[in-house]
C-alpha cells in the first residue's frame, strides 16, 4: 500500500500543480481570469472524460502497466507547461497531463483495493496519498515559482519518471506472481448501478467545491484579504493539508459508523466550514477556517472510493475511474463558471456561491443505501427463491412439479 500511496501522491501532485501555478500565469503573463480558468479546464478535460472508458479497459484487459505510463505522462505534461511560450501550447500540455492522470487512477485504484481488502482505513491511506500530492504541489511549487518563475514547473518532471519506473517494475513482478498462481479471481456480487450513479452525483458536487476553493483561494487571499503571494500559497497549503487529515479521518469514521454515515457526516460539515471561511475578515482566522474546510470536503473522499467499488464489485476499474477520476476531476469543468463570477463580482462572490453548493450533496447522500445491507437483502431474496423452487419440485424422484432455478446475478 505504501507504494500505491506514494504513487498517488506523485500523480495528484501534478493535478495540484495546475491551480498552484494558475495565479502566476495571471500575474506574470497577464492571462485573464477566464483564460486562467481555461488552463484548469484543459487539465480537467484530459483527466475526467476518458476515465470511464479507461476503467472499462482496465476491467476487461487488466492493464496494470497503465498506472506507470499515466503518472509519467502527467508529470511531463505539467512540468513542460511553464516553459511553453504560447497559451495554446500550455493548454495542450495540461490536457496531456490530465490524460496521464486519467490513465493512472483506474489501474491504481483497482490494485489498491485488492491490497486494502475490506478496510476503509487502509483504503484511506491510498486516498490520502492523493490528498498529500495536492498539498505538496503548492508547498513545493510556490517558493520555486516566486523565486524562479513559471519555468520552475520543469523541476517536477523527475519524480514522475522515477515513480513510473518503480510502478512498471512492480507491475512486472506482480504479473509474474499472478501467472505462477494461475491467474486472479474476479470479485463476486451484484453490480448496483442506481446507487452508484447517485454516489457519482455526490462526488461531482464535492469536486465542484474542491476545485473552486483550490483554484481561487490564492487570488481571494491576494485581492480580497490583501495578503502577499507567500501567505496566499500558505492558505492553499492549509486547505490541502486539511484535506489529508480529512481523508484519513473519513476512513476511521467509516470503519466505526459505516460508509454511508461517514459520507453524510462529511457533506454536512462542508456548509458551516465554508460559511466560516467566507465570513472571516482577516487572514489569520481565515487560515483556520481554510483548514477546517479542507477537512470537511475530504472526509467523504476515501469513503466514496470504497463505496463505489462496493456498489460495483465486479467492475473495480470502472468504479475507480469514476470516483477517483471523472467524479473528482469534473469539478474543474465548472472552473470557467467561477472564473466568470470572479470577473463580474470578484473572488468573494465565488466563495459566497460555494457556501450553497454542498446542499445538493446532502440531499443526494440521503438517498444512498448501505451496500452491506443491500447485498444481504439480495442474497436472502435469492435464497428464498431457490427454496421455493426446491419445494415446488418436491423431493428428488417424486415426479413433482419443477421450476427452473434462478440464473447468475446480473447488473441492475
Amino acid at each position: 500500500m505504501r507504494l500505491w500511496a506514494a504513487a498517488h501522491a506523485v500523480d495528484d501532485m501534478y493535478q495540484g500543480l495546475v491551480p498552484a501555478s494558475v495565479p502566476y500565469f495571471v500575474l506574470d503573463r497577464h492571462y485573464s481570469y477566464v483564460a486562467a480558468s481555461g488552463l484548469t479546464l484543459a487539465a480537467t478535460l484530459g483527466s475526467s472524460l476518458p476515465q470511464p472508458v479507461i476503467g472499462l479497459l482496465v476491467d476487461k484487459w487488466r492493464l496494470g502497466w497503465m498506472a506507470a505510463a499515466g503518472v509519467t505522462l502527467a508529470g511531463v505534461g505539467a512540468g513542460l507547461s511553464g516553459l511553453a511560450p504560447a497559451y495554446p501550447v500550455v493548454w495542450l500540455l495540461l490536457l496531456a497531463s490530465g490524460l496521464g492522470v486519467a490513465m493512472f487512477h483506474p489501474a491504481a485504484g483497482t490494485s489498491a483495493r485488492a491490497r486494502a481488502g475490506e478496510s476503509t482505513s487502509a483504503m484511506s491511506i491510498f486516498a490520502a496519498g492523493g490528498s498529500a500530492g495536492f498539498f505538496l504541489a503548492p508547498v513545493l511549487a510556490t517558493p520555486a515559482l516566486v523565486s524562479i518563475g513559471l519555468g520552475a514547473t520543469a523541476l517536477f518532471i523527475p519524480p514522475a519518471l522515477l515513480i513510473g519506473l518503480l510502478l512498471l517494475r512492480h507491475h512486472q513482478r506482480a504479473r509474474a506472481a499472478q501467472r505462477s498462481r494461475g491467474g486472479g479471481a474476479v470479485a463476486a456480487g451484484r453490480n448496483r448501478w442506481a446507487p452508484f450513479l447517485v454516489l457519482t452525483g455526490v462526488e461531482i458536487v464535492r469536486s465542484v467545491v474542491f476545485f473552486g476553493v483550490n483554484t481561487f483561494i490564492e487570488l481571494y487571499w491576494i485581492h480580497q484579504l490583501g495578503a502577499s503571494r507567500g501567505v496566499a500559497g500558505a492558505a492553499l497549503a492549509c486547505f490541502l493539508v486539511g484535506g489529508v487529515a480529512g481523508t484519513l479521518l473519513g476512513g476511521r469514521i467509516a470503519d466505526r459508523l459505516g460508509l454511508v454515515r461517514a459520507l453524510q457526516i462529511g457533506t454536512a460539515a462542508m456548509v458551516p466550514a465554508l460559511v466560516s471561511l467566507r465570513l472571516c475578515p482577516g487572514a489569520g482566522l481565515a487560515l483556520a477556517a481554510t483548514a477546517a474546510s479542507g477537512i470537511a470536503v475530504n472526509i467523504p473522499f476515501a469513503v466514496m472510493i470504497k463505496l463505489g467499488q462496493d456498489y460495483l464489485p465486479s467492475r473495480p476499474g470502472t468504479a475507480s475511474g469514476v470516483t477517483l477520476g471523472l467524479g473528482v476531476s469534473i469539478g474543474g469543468l465548472i472552473a470557467p463558471v467561477f472564473g466568470a463570477i470572479a470577473e463580474a463580482r470578484g473572488t468573494a462572490a465565488v466563495f459566497t456561491v460555494m457556501c450553497f453548493v454542498p446542499v445538493l450533496a446532502l440531499l443526494l447522500g440521503a438517498l444512498l443505501p448501505d451496500p452491506a445491507a443491500a447485498e444481504g437483502n439480495w442474497v436472502a431474496h435469492r435464497v428464498r427463491k431457490r427454496g421455493l423452487a426446491q419445494v415446488a419440485r418436491g423431493p428428488a424422484g417424486s415426479g413433482g412439479p419443477g421450476l427452473p432455478e434462478t440464473g447468475p446475478a446480473r447488473d441492475t
